[in-house]
């Protein structure tokens, strides 16, 4: 199968861009001039702008439609009012993970989904599937663009281009850029302070090149699916397939804060509030390097007597911190500060068990 392509494939190419396969799209991993460790840098300290266009898009739509959703998925959109955004999770009846993502309450006849790229077609399906009559869920999937301005001086970039930033951490409005209207969310997926603008696929080249310019004096950078993924990982952000998959819970990723658990239904229930009680389950912590070591996925972890108490899922080396970081899955049994061993190409390398994130969040800075 042929892989989709982003609406903004040329303007990418014409900044050196390296691409990668990601959920069956060919995307950006990072472009020349730099690269990861620049392109990090520049959401840390200054502002970056990602194409995330491969993101999954769902309307569901129609009279009870977030009722509907809330039946559904994880998290209870009750805690929220229209115009504002929540994570939650899509679980399976035995409560592993088809796939995590962001529910943008419009009204109560309407909710607009972001999942991942992979997982958006079977989102869907299980919504169709459960839908009542006089719901619709539609796949949007290739209808909409998705650039994430990200870092602290997004609010000035946004601000050059007559975009609105004085909205709360998780909602959205409307604006409009070189005669475009888009949705400005005040989300993301670095821990720094930014947006996301989802813009109508056949218009976003246009407001791609605005923010580029208008980032321009402030030092923005293009950035890649590496670089998102050193950043998320500094966080401790789950990602699909590796922190979440059909085989790890929420519970088991700790991301049961997504959770209603007072809600009196919704996929995976049952199961989930099973596995809560026991907690028996290994749980993500997170993997600081005592040396030189550098986590990666599937790298087993152990104690020195060489019990195994679980296995990495994500790990890099930290832009920030200099050193080498992990996320796993690990038995209930090891404690935060623990120095357990991670097989690092046959070599046992020491790592201390932590609570993420890694660096200081700046997410939700007025």
């Amino acid at each position: 199968m042929d892989l989709l392509q982003s609406p903004l494939r040329q303007r990418h190419e014409a900044l050196g861009a390296k691409f990668s396969e990601f959920g069956g799209w060919s995307m950006p991993l990072e472009y020349a001039g730099g690269g990861v460790l620049a392109e990090h840098k520049a959401v840390r300290e200054a502002v970056g702008l990602f194409d995330v266009s491969h993101l999954g898009k769902t309307l569901v739509r129609g009279t009870g439609a977030a009722q509907f959703v809330n039946s559904c998925l994880t998290n209870d959109l009750a805690r929220i009012r229209p115009g504002k955004a929540q994570y939650t999770l899509c679980c399976s009846d035995d409560g592993g993970t088809v796939d995590d993502l962001i529910a943008y309450l419009r009204s109560d006849f309407e909710v607009f989904l972001i999942p991942n790229a992979a997982n958006n077609a079977e989102v869907v399906r299980r919504l169709q599937a459960a839908a009542p009559e006089g719901i619709e869920v539609e796949n949007q999937h290739r209808d909409h663009a998705v650039l994430a301005i990200q870092g602290p001086l997004s609010d000035e970039t946004l601000t050059a281009l007559g975009l609105p930033v004085d909205h709360e951490y998780m909602s959205f409005t409307t604006g409009t850029v070189e005669g475009v209207e888009l949705t400005v969310c005040r989300t993301g997926y670095t821990g720094e302070r930014g947006y996301e603008l989802v813009v109508a696929a056949e218009e976003v080249v246009p407001v791609w090149d605005a923010v580029m310019a208008a980032g321009e004096s402030l030092g923005i950078r293009a950035c890649g699916l590496a670089a998102r993924d050193t950043l998320r990982t500094e966080m401790g952000y789950p990602l699909h397939g590796h922190e979440l998959s059909a085989e790890v819970s929420p519970v088991m990723a700790r991301t049961g804060w997504a959770v209603g658990w007072s809600k009196p239904t919704f996929w995976g229930k049952e199961a989930l509030e099973r596995q809560r009680a026991a907690k028996t389950v290994r749980t993500l912590r997170g993997l600081l390097a005592q040396d030189r070591g550098i986590p990666r996925p599937g790298m087993a972890v152990h104690d020195d007597d060489g019990a195994v108490l679980g296995e990495v899922t994500s790990g890099t080396f930290s832009p920030t911190l200099r050193q080498g970081i992990g996320l796993a899955l690990l038995e209930p049994s090891v404690e935060d500060g623990a120095t357990v061993l991670v097989d690092v190409r046959g070599r046992p390398q020491s790592f201390t068990v932590t609570k993420p994130p890694f660096v200081q969040p700046s997410t939700k800075e007025d």
